[in-house]
């Protein structure tokens, strides 16, 4: 189990000490996760993300984190991978740029699913690794969060800012001790395109799969 660092107590919604926490990877989720352990608050990670391509990417990012709730013993819920679905609610967003339509799509979907586990299973509060991503839009992840909430009475969207406090650091820290995969575009079919294009103008190589790691000398990937 990793040694946890001194934490403040975490203001849950509510009072509430039960959370479903959406985990996009391993790198992002670090930091999230020690910092409610070291708080004592009861999570299961909920492990969706149809976005993620192509399959070999999904796998090992879902594998990394695989590897880390259970070093850390926190239950990990594996969800489907209907990247079908995905690229049906992504059709006519195919151009459109990172953190525009298509990414609050894809937040949507993934927290829609989230939000309806655990309306089934009894959590009374959802959170995400999402959020503590300097690449991401913060509010637009919480929006979409707080939207999918809202369908189900007694059910809380926790808009915690993981970044805040030295997390943001904490969790490349953490990335480097774990030796996480360190994935180099944001997930989908689109950003890996897209992030392909501006490495060929500006004369880099084109992202290979499965291949970078964090390392003592690695810096903050997507």
């Amino acid at each position: 189990m990793p040694t946890t660092p001194t934490h403040a107590p975490l203001p849950l919604p509510d009072g509430q000490n039960k959370v479903l926490l959406h985990s996009c990877c391993a790198p992002c989720s670090g930091e999230v996760m020690e910092a409610m352990l070291a708080s004592g608050v009861d999570y299961t990670i909920f492990f969706y993300n149809p976005n993620i391509h192509p399959r070999k990417e999904y796998d090992l990012r879902k594998d990394e984190n695989i590897r880390f709730a259970e070093k850390s013993g926190i239950p990990f819920i594996d969800a489907d991978y209907d990247r079908d679905n995905w690229f049906a609610r992504a059709r006519g967003m195919e151009n459109e740029p990172e953190r525009g339509i298509r990414c609050t799509m894809c937040f949507d979907m993934r927290f829609e699913r989230t939000a309806l586990y655990a309306h089934e299973h009894g959590f009374p509060v959802i959170t995400s690794s999402l959020g503590i991503s300097r690449w991401k839009n913060m509010q637009q992840i919480n929006d979409c969060g707080a939207r999918a909430a809202a369908r189900y009475p007694g059910l809380a969207y926790w808009d915690y800012n993981w970044r805040k406090g030295g997390g943001s650091a904490r969790m490349i820290e953490i990335s480097k001790r774990e030796a996480f995969y360190q994935q180099e575009y944001c997930g989908c079919a689109y950003s890996l395109r897209d992030t392909n294009l501006h490495r060929k103008a500006t004369g880099r190589a084109p992202i290979r799969i499965g291949v970078q790691y964090y390392g003592p000398a690695e810096g903050d990937g997507e």
